[in-house]
């Protein structure tokens, strides 16, 4: 048994380990293989002034024997704007019905880097509007001049009519000169390179940014169907990002601090709650020692994942064996909360000593499924964002988060209809009715936990402005705290308990029995 048990431990331990090394954390390195989505989210981070970004497209192909001339220049290339305080692009609230390289950069504080596959150059378009954008710079890279530009364009222009547009709109040119620029797309077989980094170099420029990847070319259609297929590419990709101080976003720089205090409030309440058990320990069960565990548990979850922030701040990645200590403790922390929810809804070790067999069922679904969000959270932490299974494993998350959720509330149910029922029959209404409503008050605290924690902290978290993100995590600790401290007040050793009443009175009659 302890042989399968230390087997299991290194599996898992394994498993997390290999997650983290494919993931640089805040220095990101993204590879993608024969990728057809028309959209690549690759990053967003939050900015303050002197924080800079570095970009190395290290590669980009397509399938062998493309012909990339066949390519417009407005269909593949890069955006980098700055989003609203919720983290989402301006220009994306249209979908994807419109290439958002095809748009206007004027309508949006924004820069466009559009490939041209047949110049073999990246255009740059931005907002003419001075200061509202940091510049983008090409290092070591020679520059084409838009004349050049223009003169190549115009050897396959002709016609008079063609010449006497361009002398009309050479006023318009002149004036967005400032607006739009080339730079050298480098080439090597059928593989394409290009590098860039930007500076924040005022306060209004400082701001979250988004980063993405556009493929807006659509293959012909296939005979018998009406979907045009997405041109395959693979791309290799570097991204380094750092504030002044941190390698965090705006919104992530006080997490360190703001989870070493959190951990020793957590530890407080335990220590609290010990103290509570040792004053009481005739009427204290089972169960109030698992709640015991739950505290320390989440204290030292918080403690290995501020640790593991510090590193990331200091040096971009996380230290291995600190991040796979915190997956573990938070993938303990996550089991024993649903579990010690679940058993106390039961009424296990107070009313009853033996769960039924609704109550297993219960539990051989929580626990799985809880299992698996913790694993889904370790796959989401451990991936870059632009990566496919990134949002396949966000989708789960969701789902099971919300399956887990709903199915701790199940034996609550039970639990006040089974005493509505009692209160009734039996001679034992009023210790009945008191359960009643403990219990309704206990399905109360759960349904608000859960509707506060996942709903409330995340709208806080689309409210505040970038640099207060950290609110998010600060609400969600305070509500599980809340939680805890409501919880064991509520279910306290005490003899007048109403908790305990039933439990106390079964043994004495037992005792008269005798």
């Amino acid at each position: 048994m302890a042989y399968g048990k230390r087997t299991m431990f290194t599996v898992i331990n394994a498993i997390i380990t290999a997650l983290i090394i494919e993931s640089q954390c805040r220095l990101h390195h993204l590879v993608l293989k024969d990728d057809i989505r028309q959209r690549v989210h690759l990053n967003t981070f939050g900015f303050y002034k002197e924080g800079y970004m570095n970009l190395s497209m290290n590669s980009l192909s397509f399938p062998v024997g493309w012909k990339m001339d066949s390519i417009d220049s407005s269909t593949i290339g890069f955006t980098l704007d700055r989003a609203n305080s919720n983290g989402f692009s301006t220009y994306l609230d249209e979908g994807l019905d419109v290439c958002p390289l095809k748009k206007d950069p004027k309508t949006f504080a924004g820069v466009l880097l559009l490939m041209d596959f047949k110049n073999n150059i990246v255009r740059k378009k931005t907002s003419t509007e001075a200061g509202v954008f940091p510049t983008i710079h090409v290092p070591m890279l020679p520059k084409k001049s838009t004349e050049e530009i223009q003169n190549e364009e115009g050897k396959d222009v002709a016609s008079n009519e063609a010449s006497e547009s361009k002398e009309s709109k050479s006023k318009q040119e002149s004036d967005e000169k400032k607006a739009e620029d080339t730079f050298t797309l480098q080439k090597r077989e059928q593989f394409y390179s290009f590098q860039f980094y930007f500076n924040i170099t005022s306060v209004e420029q400082q701001g979250l940014y988004n980063f993405y990847f556009y493929n807006c070319y659509s293959l012909s259609k296939k005979p018998g169907s009406s979907i045009s297929d997405m041109l395959p590419f693979s791309i290799d990709i570097n991204i380094e990002e750092k504030n002044p101080d941190s390698f965090l976003s705006a919104g992530e720089i006080p997490l360190p601090k703001l989870y070493i205090c959190m951990s020793i409030f957590f530890f407080l309440i335990g220590i609290l709650w010990v103290y509570v058990l040792r004053t009481h320990s005739a009427d204290v069960y089972k169960i109030h020692w698992l709640m015991a565990a739950l505290p320390f548990t989440k204290s030292l979850s918080l403690i290995f994942h501020a640790i593991d922030y510090y590193y990331i701040s200091n040096q971009g990645f996380p230290i291995e064996g600190w991040a796979v200590v915190y997956y573990i403790t938070h993938l303990l922390k996550g089991a024993l909360l649903f579990i010690t929810i679940a058993l106390i809804g039961t009424g296990w070790a107070f009313v009853k000593h033996i769960l039924s067999d609704k109550d297993k069922k219960i539990f051989m679904i929580v626990i799985p499924l809880q299992v698996l969000a913790n694993v889904a959270y370790i796959i989401i932490e451990s991936t870059e964002e632009g990566s496919s299974e990134y949002g396949l494993w966000m989708e789960i998350l969701f789902l099971v988060d919300l399956l887990c959720c709903g199915a701790i509330l199940f034996p609550v149910v039970w639990s006040i209809r089974h005493l509505q029922e009692a209160s009734a029959t039996d001679g034992k209404a009023a210790i009945n009715l008191a359960q009643l409503k403990l219990f309704r008050h206990y399905y109360v605290m759960i349904v608000c936990y859960i509707y506060f924690t996942r709903i409330i902290a995340s709208l806080i978290k689309v409210i505040v402005p970038f640099q207060w993100k950290w609110l998010f995590q600060l609400m969600n600790e305070l509500a599980t705290l809340t939680f805890f401290f409501l919880t064991g007040h509520k279910f306290r050793p005490a003899s007048y308990n109403p908790y305990l009443l039933l439990s106390v009175e079964e043994e004495d009659m037992e005792m008269d029995d005798v």
